[in-house]
């Protein structure tokens, strides 16, 4: 399979993991949310609050924004491109 497949191809350790996973009844292979695990939490506080500076200014950049508002570029991010 390896050759056919290349890096495509599932290692053994993780055949044995889902053989497991499937003989207990877990009947999916989809990656669960992990303690640890990175999560976005944007506010309705923090949007109006993009909202405004954006309004004020178009020309304000997102790392402008996120100073601003003391929150990550990526939180910024993603409320001006994918909320907005």
């Amino acid at each position: 399979m390896k050759v056919q497949y290349g890096d495509a191809c599932l290692s053994l350790q993780q055949v044995y993991e889902w053989t497991r996973m499937f003989m207990n009844g877990i009947s999916s292979v989809r990656d669960f949310p992990r303690p640890g695990q990175a999560h976005r939490v944007v506010t309705p506080e923090a949007i109006a609050a993009v909202e405004a500076i954006v309004k004020e200014s178009r020309l304000v950049t997102v790392n402008e924004t996120a100073a601003h508002l003391d929150m990550s570029h990526r939180s910024a991010h993603h409320i001006v491109h994918d909320v907005l």
